[in-house]
């Protein structure tokens, strides 16, 4: 566990190696996946800068990983030398905090669908584009891949099995290729 629900957050994490996963447990214990990050990727920004005394997710590690946490104080004031350093930190913290909204916009897109197939299909089809090819893999098994669409695993597994059924993809665990 890297940072547990319910914690006061603040800093900044930054990942240096491996990969982890944000999650939002509700009060009745259902998980639902916000997203996954790896090398590079920050987290926690949010919460630290908004000053939000209980931090509303978890973030734990999905496979070994290395994480830098700075104070977000320290990113944003300036040291009195005014060296170039500090200003491309700030300048990367904010290309990092753009890509992190533009990711965010795209799940919203893709749960804003009403249908399991319509989700599938926006998720796919942000893969395509993210990976420029129709083929694939994903950092999900099939319950964190329901996690993340906010869906039923079974029906999940029923819709892909249709969808691979009807000619419109080829899969094999979480690897996949769009027909």
């Amino acid at each position: 566990m890297i940072i547990q629900q319910g914690a006061h957050v603040h800093y900044v994490g930054i990942v240096l190696s491996g990969g982890i996963q944000i999650i939002k447990e509700d009060i009745e214990g259902n998980i639902n996946i916000l997203s996954h990050l790896g090398i590079n990727d920050i987290f926690a920004e949010a919460f630290a800068y908004a000053d939000i005394y209980e931090c509303p997710i978890t973030v734990q590690a999905t496979e070994n990983c290395e994480i830098m946490f700075i104070d977000c104080k320290r990113i944003i004031k300036t040291c009195n030398n005014a060296c170039v350093f500090h200003w491309n930190l700030i300048e990367n913290m904010l290309s990092m905090i753009a890509r992190k909204n533009i990711m965010l916009n795209q799940k919203m897109e893709i749960l804003s669908k009403r249908t399991t197939r319509e989700k599938l299909l926006a998720f796919f089809n942000t893969q395509v584009q993210m990976n420029h090819s129709k083929k694939f893999s994903i950092p999900y098994n099939r319950e964190g891949l329901a996690f993340y669409l906010c869906v039923d695993r079974s029906a999940l597994s029923r819709e892909l099995s249709n969808m691979r059924d009807e000619g419109l993809l080829k899969f094999n665990k979480n690897e996949f290729e769009i027909l």
